[in-house]
């Protein structure tokens, strides 16, 4: 048994335990694990697991998690919380994406394995002490450091999971994103990779209610993201009865469900002013600004061909040939809950 399923299952009293998931050593011998924080309340209820940081950059989450964790007393908990911060501790050293030992997208390789690479022992370290223990997993991401982005959850459907997708959109609404976007992972061209690789989409198939929240930009503090998810983590976690039924909310009455999107691309390098703003929805020919050269001479209009709505937008001003403006919905619908 694990470090995290020890504690919470030991006879005893409430309390607070922070320790490290080993999982090997550098050639200085330093060693390699994953920081945890439990929590275990004084009454028995479900496991809330808030895990941050996959991709190194992603620091909104992290800090969320951590604060929520820190401000929670044991004694008026019926139930438990975990936060993991970083799932990626090197990437996190590096401020980077990934892991620079192995260039793993630790993002898809879920569930690890004990014998791979560093990334792969990684995810399987963390999913050893999931399974069994978590009821409910919000994996914490933001958008990369170029882009703005308000607060939105991605989930995924999975064909074995026994957890519906109205389910899941009940459990995301207590954070009230600004879209929840359904993640084809079939093959639908969105991303590349692995995308059955990600720890949501193996804690669904083991029976943990999982899902995407993505908390703005990386590489940088954002307050009012890391505050509406710290709202949410509190809603959620009466909801689930781990914090007093008092202190629960209503949910909200819809979501805005995604069910298309995709990344608009600049055609010529440049210099690029936005006109629009990340979260907004937009009519068909909006504006979402425009590029100029190194002489000041207009070069490109990003304009939508349809109606859509900005997930992101890119807000580092320096573009080339094939790079990324915006990541729109271009398909949604108000899902009642």
């Amino acid at each position: 048994m694990g470090h995290i399923k020890n504690f919470l299952s030991a006879q005893g009293t409430h309390g607070i335990e922070q320790g490290v998931i080993a999982v090997g050593s550098m050639s200085s011998g330093m060693p390699v694990g994953l920081p945890y924080l439990a929590i275990r309340g004084a009454r028995p209820g479900r496991t809330l697991w808030l895990h941050g940081q996959v991709h190194g950059d992603e620091i909104n989450g992290m800090i969320a998690a951590l604060r929520f964790a820190r401000g929670l007393d044991p004694a008026h908990m019926s139930g438990n919380v975990v936060v993991t911060p970083t799932g990626n501790p090197h990437a996190l050293d590096a401020r980077r994406k990934r892991n620079p030992y192995d260039e793993l997208d630790l993002d898809q390789s879920y569930p690890g394995n004990p014998n791979g690479l560093i990334s792969e022992r990684l995810a399987f370290a963390l999913m050893q002490e999931i399974e069994g223990t978590a009821d409910v997993l919000i994996n914490l991401y933001t958008m990369n450091a170029l882009f703005d982005s308000r607060v939105y959850a991605v989930y995924k459907v999975h064909p074995q999971s026994p957890l519906s997708e109205l389910e899941l959109l009940r459990l995301i609404s207590v954070f009230e994103p600004n879209v929840a976007c359904r993640m084809d992972v079939g093959g639908a061209g969105e991303l590349p990779g692995n995308i059955a690789g990600a720890l949501d989409y193996q804690c669904l198939a083991r029976g943990v209610a999982a899902f995407m929240l993505e908390l703005g930009g990386g590489s940088r503090y954002e307050a009012h993201n890391v505050e509406q998810a710290e709202r949410g983590f509190a809603r959620l976690a009466a909801q689930l009865g781990i914090l007093p039924k008092a202190t629960a909310d209503a949910l909200p009455a819809s979501v805005r469900q995604v069910t298309k999107r995709g990344w608009m691309t600049f055609s010529h390098g440049g210099l690029f002013i936005p006109q629009a703003t990340a979260g907004d929805t937009l009519p068909a020919k909006a504006v979402l600004g425009h590029s100029m050269d190194l002489y000041g001479n207009p070069v490109e209009t990003i304009a939508l061909a349809r109606d859509g709505i900005v997930i992101g937008l890119r807000r580092d001003p320096v573009v080339h040939t094939g790079e990324r403006a915006a990541f729109m919905a271009h398909e949604w619908k108000e899902v009642t809950l």
